[in-house]
């Protein structure tokens, strides 16, 4: 799985980052994962499999949605606070079916 986090400035999501690696590294699933600001997305997203956005850019959404060709979704907001790496992957699963 490839997942690009992203945030206001690219700082609270590199935390998650951490997080979603040692879960998955713990529980055998491969996973490359990046974290930046929404605003510096650009053609990025051609690297990864989707982008998760922390929920204090959630309104970014609906552009993010039109802008890129992957699957686009917010994170929990208690997900996204307490770092709970198994309910995040299982959103990053589901929308990309894989």
């Amino acid at each position: 799985m490839r997942i690009l986090l992203a945030c206001g400035a690219g700082l609270s999501t590199s935390v998650l980052m951490k997080k979603l690696q040692k879960w998955c590294d713990a529980n055998g699933e491969k996973l490359t994962i990046s974290a930046m600001a929404t605003t510096s997305i650009g053609e990025t997203w051609k690297d990864y499999d989707c982008i998760l956005v922390g929920p204090q850019v959630s309104y970014r959404l609906p552009d993010l949605k039109r802008e890129v060709g992957i699957p686009v979704e917010g994170i929990p907001s208690l997900d996204y606070a307490v770092g709970n790496a198994e309910n995040i992957m299982k959103l990053a699963h589901k929308i990309t079916g894989i």
